[in-house]
C-alpha cells in the first residue's frame, strides 16, 4: 500500500504541474490542419471491438457519452477538458464528455474494483482514466483494465513505443492497456551569469560541484526531485541502469548501489553549507537559486524555469539543460475500464485526447510537454508545433525526446530514498 500511496502522489504531483500548463478553451489550434484519415484495415482489438475498422469504431461511438474519471483539482485543466476538448468531441463526434473529478486514482480504482467484485462487468460507470504508475499496475495486475487496444488506434502511428519511458510505466510493461497523453522529464537550471557552460554530463556535472564548493544541492529525498536526481547520480554511478528496469530484486541492490552511496558522499562535503543539511523541497531549492546561492535548480517540469522568469522570480540568465547521457523522463496516460459499456466511445475520445489536434492545443502553454514523437507526424504538424511560442529558457521537444531515460518501479524508488536516508544523510 506504501508504494501505491507513493505512485498515486507521483501522478498528482504531475497533475499538479500541469494545472499552469493546460492551455485555456480560447486558445486556438493550427489554422487549417487536419489530422490524416485513419487506415481502412481491421483493427486488433481485444472483445467484441476485434476485426473493426476505425470507421465502424467512430460510427459506433456516435451519440454516446464518456465518463473521464481525472484529477478535479485545476480550474485551468477543468476549462479546457469541459471547454475546447468536450467542444470538439461533440462537433466531429457527436460524443458527449462528461469530466468526472476525482481527488486521486484511488477513486477510480476502487470505483472499478467494486463494481468488479459486485459482478458488474458490462455496465461499469467508469470510461477511461487519466493514470500512471503503481496505479496502473494495481489496475493491470487485478484485470480491471480492457485491452489491449493502445498500439491500433490510429494516434499509435505517432508513439515511439520503443522508447523505455512510454513502453514502461514506472518499469511496469505498458503492453496496449493505456495510450500515453502528456509526458514529465527532469531538466537542469542553471545561471548563465555565473556558469556560461553547463555540464554536459553527470561526470563534468561532479567535477564542477568539486571545482565549485557551496554552489550546488539537490533537495533530500523522498522530496520527489531530490529523489529523482540521486537516481541520475546512481544511474550513472551502478553503470547500467537497464539492469533496474525489472522487479526489485534485493540482492542486486545490496550489490550495485553501494556505488552510488559512495558517490553522493563523496560530492557532499563541496555541497551549499558543506552537506550538513539539504533543501527540503524543490521550492526551497528555488529560493536558493533565486537569491544566488547555488548556481543550479532541477525539475520535472520542462517549462518551469521559463515561467519563474516570465513571472520575475528568476532573472533572465536562467536556462536549462539536459545530461547528454539523458534525463529520466516518464508518461502519464489514459486507459479504458475492462467494463466500460461504452468501449468504442471511450476508444475514440482517448485516441483523440492523445492525438495531433489535442496535443497541439495543450501545447498552446510553453509548460505542457507531448509524449509525442512529432517526426513521425506529417510536416505542417511537426511545424505547426515548432511554431508554438516557447521562451528561450525551455529546451525544444527534438532536444528533449532523444535524451528520455525511463523510470524504475516503485519498490526501487522506496529503497533508494530510504538507503539514501541511511547510507548519505545520516553519515
Amino acid at each position: 500500500m506504501q508504494s501505491v500511496r507513493r505512485c498515486a502522489a507521483c501522478l498528482i504531483f504531475f497533475l499538479v504541474l500541469l494545472s499552469a500548463c493546460a492551455p485555456t478553451p480560447t486558445q486556438p489550434l493550427a489554422t487549417g490542419l487536419t489530422e490524416p484519415a485513419a487506415d481502412a484495415a481491421p483493427l486488433a482489438l481485444a472483445g467484441d471491438l476485434n476485426g473493426m475498422t476505425w470507421e465502424q469504431i467512430v460510427a459506433a461511438a456516435d451519440g454516446q457519452t464518456v465518463n473521464w474519471w481525472m484529477w478535479g483539482g485545476s480550474d485551468v485543466i477543468n476549462s479546457w477538458v469541459n471547454g475546447w476538448v468536450k467542444a470538439e468531441l461533440k462537433a466531429r463526434y457527436n460524443i458527449t464528455l462528461n469530466q468526472v473529478p476525482v481527488a486521486g486514482p484511488t477513486e477510480f480504482i476502487n470505483q472499478v474494483l467494486g463494481e468488479k467484485q459486485a459482478g458488474n462487468d458490462t455496465n461499469g460507470s467508469v470510461d477511461i482514466m487519466w493514470i500512471n504508475g503503481e496505479n496502473f499496475r494495481t489496475m493491470r495486475e487485478a484485470d480491471l483494465l480492457y485491452g489491449p487496444w493502445a498500439q491500433a488506434v490510429p494516434t499509435s502511428r505517432y508513439i515511439d513505443w520503443s522508447d523505455g519511458s512510454i513502453a514502461y510505466d514506472f518499469g511496469f510493461p505498458v503492453e496496449g492497456y493505456e495510450l500515453p497523453y502528456g509526458s514529465a522529464q527532469f531538466v537542469m537550471g542553471y545561471n548563465r551569469a555565473f556558469v556560461p557552460e553547463p555540464p554536459q554530463s553527470i561526470a563534468a556535472l561532479i567535477a564542477w560541484i568539486k571545482a565549485n564548493p557551496g554552489k550546488f544541492t539537490y533537495p533530500a529525498p523522498p522530496d520527489f526531485t531530490g529523489s529523482v536526481f540521486v537516481r541520475h547520480l546512481c544511474y550513472h554511478a551502478t553503470g547500467d541502469y537497464t539492469a533496474f528496469l525489472g522487479e526489485f530484486d534485493q540482492g542486486l541492490f545490496e550489490q550495485r548501489f553501494p556505488a552510488c552511496w559512495e558517490l553522493l558522499n563523496e560530492i557532499e562535503p563541496y555541497l551549499w553549507r558543506e552537506g550538513q543539511t539539504y533543501p527540503e523541497t524543490v521550492s526551497a531549492l528555488q529560493e536558493l537559486f533565486a537569491n544566488g546561492e547555488v548556481y543550479f535548480e532541477m525539475s520535472y517540469d520542462v517549462g518551469g524555469v521559463q515561467s519563474r522568469i516570465d513571472s520575475g522570480r528568476y532573472p533572465e540568465t536562467a536556462a536549462t539543460f539536459v545530461f547528454d547521457e539523458g534525463t529520466i523522463a516518464n508518461t502519464n496516460y489514459i486507459a479504458i475500464a475492462y467494463n466500460s459499456p461504452r468501449k468504442a466511445a471511450a476508444l475514440v475520445v482517448a485516441n483523440f485526447l492523445c492525438g495531433l489536434s489535442a496535443q497541439h492545443s495543450a501545447a498552446q502553454n510553453h509548460s505542457w510537454t507531448t509524449p509525442l514523437d512529432l517526426s513521425r507526424a506529417p510536416a505542417e504538424w511537426q511545424a505547426a508545433f515548432v511554431a508554438v511560442p516557447r521562451g528561450a529558457a525551455m529546451l525544444p521537444p527534438d532536444e528533449l525526446a532523444p535524451r528520455r531515460l525511463p523510470e524504475l518501479q516503485a519498490p526501487w524508488l522506496i529503497a533508494i530514498e530510504e538507503a539514501w536516508t541511511r547510507e548519505v544523510l545520516q553519515k
